[in-house]
């Protein structure tokens, strides 16, 4: 076999894509290699004919390599993994790039997952080959800096340098000027009835290379595989491949236009846009007028279950929600429902009737809490994540104490913790349920100190960290 220095001097034919050269390329040390994608400018060529060919451009197909694989995956119809993409790419590379660039190449379908929402029911995931993913980043770096010059400054989902904190505080900002009601938009499966021919008509504004709308189209139309079988996609963008954000924007920059047509002041993340109004007549006047707007320029209808025009306090934005301090400050807190996951997550991994050890508990906690609290630290209510931890450690003692059966078991354990001999015969002894036992004596017996020093991590040291780093 040989070496890998042996097979990155190898030479690649003229217009074929990189061999393993690519695990390091010059000039790519240290970040992707340059890309109109990563140039922040539009280049003029970029809208016309030769757009294709900056897509498979092999610096541009070297950045979407690496951004394929960093974010890794589950395989499509395929089979074939992320890992084997760079075989795969030896392979095929040179007759998959003459295809594109004669515009006759055509993507394979998606392969359908589903995952529960958080508020109930199922999210239809379209899972592209990796290939078609290597592809669709390759086109998603070129036509980003082309449409991400006409997006509105309102609009925060899946936008280069923008995340869902500025929304969130975006929308604070507006509720302080005194615009305290919102219409709380919800769009009705989004993704699943998107119009094809109405998007294409979006993207054909800025794109006029044929070949690109060709393959954009195709896409659109590649269909899903379900049970082995192919079922025909008429309408929707399928979400789970890389361009699927950006085609959901530019589709949606049209609400964005007219909202800013008329004066208003909103906030839109992907598919959820909140538009603040200083009076409940208003709020119901632009929700009427707006849901006539994507009905009839769109083909887009209004959840009417889920939309509602409110105070902002009673809403969720994002898995946020507002509150107005003594003082008159607008604050931000976590919602009901975000406080309602979060417990059935720990609920389910501190579950006394699962046989696990405590060491993985405390890893799965960890591991999940890790990114929750990286997230929602910007709630101002710190007394919440206090009450969450404490909550937690006590459903991990009750793990504990369901663990100790036996009489003898229970008079080791709590004598290894230090406790009071009599504390320890009347603890050993009781009938009372494992729930009611994490409290009391336990509780100071198995502290804070105790669960750190078995590697818990904690919640309120963790949220201060992340305030004071903001």
């Amino acid at each position: 076999m040989r070496s890998r220095e042996g097979r990155r001097r190898e030479i690649s034919p003229e217009g074929a894509c990189p061999r393993e050269e690519v695990v390091k390329p010059r000039g790519t040390e240290g970040g992707p290699s340059s890309s109109p994608a990563q140039s922040g400018t539009s280049p003029r060529e970029g809208q016309g004919s030769g757009l294709m060919e900056q897509v498979v451009a092999r610096s541009n197909m070297l950045a979407a390599l690496k951004r394929v694989e960093r974010n890794g995956g589950a395989p499509g119809v395929d089979g074939i993994p992320t890992e084997r993409l760079r075989d795969q790419i030896r392979a095929e590379w040179p007759r998959i790039r003459e295809e594109l660039l004669a515009g006759t190449y055509r993507p394979m379908p998606v392969r359908r997952v589903e995952i529960p929402k958080p508020g109930g029911g199922k999210r239809l995931l379209g899972i592209p080959t990796v290939m078609d993913r290597l592809i669709q980043q390759a086109l998603l770096q070129v036509l980003t800096p082309i449409f991400e010059p006409q997006f509105s400054e309102a609009s925060f989902g899946f936008r280069p340098g923008r995340r869902a904190h500025d929304a969130v505080r975006k929308a604070r900002q507006y509720v302080e000027e005194g615009y305290e009601w919102a219409v709380d938009l919800d769009i009705e499966k989004y993704f699943d009835r998107v119009n094809h021919d109405i998007l294409m008509a979006r993207v054909a504004r800025r794109v006029t290379d044929k070949r690109v709308l060709t393959l954009i189209r195709r896409y659109l139309q590649a269909g899903v595989m379900v049970n082995g079988v192919v079922i025909e996609t008429a309408e929707g963008t399928p979400q789970g491949g890389p361009i699927s954000p950006l085609l959901a924007n530019i589709l949606l920059d049209d609400l964005d236009k007219e909202l800013e047509k008329r004066g208003h002041k909103f906030v839109r993340y992907a598919d959820d846009c909140n538009i603040y109004v200083k009076s409940k007549r208003a709020g119901e006047r632009v929700m009427a007028s707006i849901r006539k707007f994507l009905q009839e320029r769109l083909k887009l209808k209004i959840n009417k279950e889920k939309s509602a025009v409110d105070r902002p306090w009673k809403l969720k934005f994002l898995g946020f929600s507002m509150y107005k301090a003594r003082a008159g400050q607008i604050l931000i807190r976590l919602a009901p429902q975000t406080l309602d996951r979060v417990k059935t997550k720990i609920r389910e991994i501190t579950s006394r009737n699962k046989p696990v050890k405590m060491a993985e508990r405390i890893e799965r906690l960890n591991t999940y809490l890790g990114g929750w609290i990286g997230y929602f630290a910007l709630a101002d209510t710190p007394s919440t994540f206090k009450n969450i931890e404490g909550w937690m450690r006590r459903r991990l003692r009750m793990c504990l104490w369901k663990q100790w059966k036996r009489v003898r078991t229970r008079y080791r354990e709590l004598r290894a913790l230090g406790l009071p001999e009599c504390i320890v015969h009347e603890y050993a002894n009781a009938r009372k349920g494992p729930w009611r036992m994490a409290h009391g004596p336990m509780n100071r017996a198995l502290g804070n100190a105790y669960w750190q020093s078995q590697g818990l991590m904690s919640l309120t040291e963790r949220y201060q960290s992340l305030r004071q780093a903001w």
